[in-house]
């Protein structure tokens, strides 16, 4: 088996398509991605084997949504270990046909992960190949922002070099925290790196903003709670009914918190 690795001969052995499965097995066992019955998107799917590990992890309610510019060829049954709903969708993420196919079969309530392991084609010149993969982080990214419901997580590889920062500077910036994840089934040799984002935030509010709320309701620890575009946001020290201005101390996916401002 010369050229074959320990994760190549394991995928072959245990029914994966590509070693790649390991990888986002070993991301979700220290970010902690998929649940039961999410929906989660895969982009730049192809040959399949990132889906096949999303349907397993999130089961048979589940639902995994595959898009490539390449054909992915249907699972047989010897190939998956759950009756998740896999879909998959053949096209260019930069078509807007293909985009609206993607949203379509993600539907209204939006996406709970959306994982990318696009790469692009290797140059050999390690600047140029670090900027376009860059390009498709970026992309992938975007298309998170347009799909994940409040809460939701993201994956991108990356090859490391000047750029990775500003991007992950970025990315941090719509969810609650990123890190950087090296899977230990990622190739030796290999600069790639990924990029975990944990709770995508929707919020209507940024910590330091000041504005004026109604408590219409009292949390368990008796918190004040407001509205703010449907957004919860918790006020301690108030009571139900009063009308009071609030400083945004810090904004979470699905509430927030905030201080009263007493002039």
């Amino acid at each position: 088996m010369a050229g074959k690795d320990h994760y190549y001969n394991k995928a072959k052995q245990e029914g994966y398509r590509t070693r790649a499965a390991y990888k986002l097995l070993q991301i979700d066992e220290t970010a902690d991605l998929f649940s039961g019955g999410e929906t989660v998107v895969d982009l730049g799917a192809a040959p399949g084997g990132w889906l096949q590990v999303a349907a397993e992890l999130v089961g048979d309610a589940g639902t995994v949504v595959g898009v490539d510019f390449q054909r992915i060829r249907e699972f047989d049954d010897e190939e998956l270990d759950s009756e998740a709903r896999i879909e998959t969708i053949r096209g260019d993420m930069t078509d807007e046909r293909t985009r609206d196919r993607l949203r379509d079969a993600v539907g209204e309530g939006g996406a709970d992960v959306v994982v990318s392991d696009m790469a692009p084609n290797m140059t050999g010149e390690y600047s140029l190949d670090h900027a376009r993969s860059v390009h498709l982080a970026r992309q992938a990214f975007e298309t998170a922002l347009e799909l994940l419901a409040p809460g939701g997580d993201l994956v991108v590889k990356v090859f490391e070099g000047r750029d990775l920062d500003d991007l992950k500077a970025d990315i941090d910036a719509e969810f609650e925290y990123v890190r950087v994840v090296s899977p230990a089934a990622s190739r030796d040799s290999s600069s790639e790196v990924y990029l975990v984002a944990k709770g995508r935030i929707t919020a209507p509010v940024e910590a330091g903003d000041r504005l004026t709320v109604e408590i219409v309701d009292l949390g368990r620890e008796g918190d004040g709670i407001a509205r703010v575009e449907g957004y919860t946001l918790f006020v301690p020290g108030t009571e139900e009914g009063e009308t009071v201005e609030v400083v945004v101390d810090d904004v979470k996916p699905r509430f927030g918190f905030a201080k009263r401002v007493d002039d």
